[in-house]
């Protein structure tokens, strides 16, 4: 599963960490922004962080995986 941090808050965060570096280090501004963004994409892999699609299709699932369980026990019950 490949995290884009193209995802606004993070693009947002890299953009504020870079503005922190010294003006006249271009060169070394476009390095670390591109060293960041490996090690950002890194840590949400290690930390199991799904996408926001991922978990409403998830959500959407179990939700309805309930909603059937639900009905098949109203069914016992009434038996």
């Amino acid at each position: 599963m490949e995290y884009e941090v193209a995802a606004p808050k993070i693009g947002e965060l890299i953009e504020n960490i870079s503005k922190l570096l010294p003006k006249d280090a271009e060169a070394v501004k476009d390095d670390f922004k591109d060293n960041l963004k490996i090690l950002l994409n890194d840590y949400l892999k290690k930390i199991n962080v799904v996408t926001r699609e991922e978990f409403d299709t998830q959500s959407a699932v179990l939700l309805k995986t309930r909603k059937k369980l639900d009905e098949i026990e109203k069914k016992l019950k009434s038996k």
